[in-house]
């Protein structure tokens, strides 16, 4: 088959589309006949071993633990492993895998579920990490409550477009904040305001949010405190720049040690794949009640450019891989 390679950490522009042997589905696994696959920053993460924390993480310092990159992924079931009971060959998924980046992937069971029925394949890979941190962040970790006025930092990005529409679904007055060539997809997918962070200033003092979820950028905590109400949430999710060791996961740590000593409620986010997640996003699609949006498909022989863009900060959403 047809899939995009590495054997070690390196740039993007130095992943290959190449062929190899197709996966074969273990006892527990689903056999994926790959048609879409999501692009978001943790692929470059992954690709590249940056920071160097994500290589602690994923407990491998040295090397990839997974030839070819990718973790989102939409396509048709081919093959089930003989302990697989609530999929079977031609059944439409979407999920998790590890190497979602090829014409096929195998993934576990409990990483899948059935794509909603209202939506196109590329629509359904751009779901799964996106939709669990904007989840995780806002429910898990911000305990949003009907009526209260949320501000969504990064949304018009992957994860902010999902935030922005669950916000709304669950009752929220959303303010978005996004560049100015993204204030009018903010606005059209149910933002109540919308603030153009190169015109004005959201912590200028004189708004204040009982919910923050910070999608993007490397804003200071002190910044970003003085738009929380006293007793406010502030959800740190992304973050990028910095050293080659944390780069944007040290406002995380700061938020942690801080935490304790204000009355403002300051969290750190790092999501995780969970089936039961799945299944409240396909139930919240297939209600209308959320879109997926899609920038731009990329056909798989240009994952480097795809990664290239998103890395650029320019997409509108979802970044998508086609195959």
């Amino acid at each position: 088959m047809k899939a995009i390679v590495r054997d070690t950490y390196c740039s993007p522009d130095a992943l290959e589309l190449g062929d190899i042997g197709r996966p074969v589905a273990g006892d527990g696994d689903v056999l994926i006949r790959v048609h879409a696959a999501g692009v978001d920053q943790g692929v470059w993460h992954l690709v590249t071993g940056l920071p160097y924390l994500v290589r602690i993480a994923v407990l491998r310092p040295l090397r990839p633990g997974a030839r070819v990159p990718g973790l989102d992924v939409a396509g048709r079931v081919e093959a089930v492993g003989r302990n697989v009971t609530r999929f079977r060959p031609g059944d439409e998924v979407f999920g998790t895998c590890d190497g979602s980046f090829a014409e096929y992937a195998c993934a576990r069971e409990d990483r899948l579920a059935g794509k909603p029925a209202n939506v196109t394949f590329e629509q359904a890979a751009a779901v799964p990490t996106s939709a669990f941190a904007a989840l995780q962040g806002l429910r898990d970790r911000g305990r949003v409550q009907a009526g209260q006025r949320v501000l969504v930092i990064g949304a018009g990005g992957g994860v902010g477009t999902f935030a922005v529409q669950l916000a709304k679904a669950l009752g929220a007055d959303v303010t978005g904040v996004c560049g100015p060539t993204k204030t009018d997809l903010v606005r059209s997918i149910g933002a109540d305001d919308v603030i153009d962070y190169t015109r004005e200033d959201f912590a200028d003092g004189a708004r204040r949010y009982d919910l923050i979820l910070d999608t993007a950028g490397r804003r200071s905590l002190s910044r970003l405190r003085r738009a929380l109400t006293s007793r406010g949430t502030l959800v740190i999710i992304g973050g990028e720049g910095g050293g080659r060791w944390l780069q944007g996961t040290d406002r995380q740590l700061r938020a942690s040690v801080l935490a304790p000593f204000v009355h403002q409620n300051l969290r750190a986010l790092m999501s995780v794949e969970r089936e039961e997640d799945l299944r409240y996003w396909r139930e919240l699609i297939e209600a209308g009640k959320v879109t997926p949006v899609v920038d731009r498909t990329y056909p798989l022989s240009e994952v480097p450019e795809a990664i290239r863009y998103l890395r650029g900060g320019h997409a509108r959403g979802k970044v998508v891989i086609t195959v």
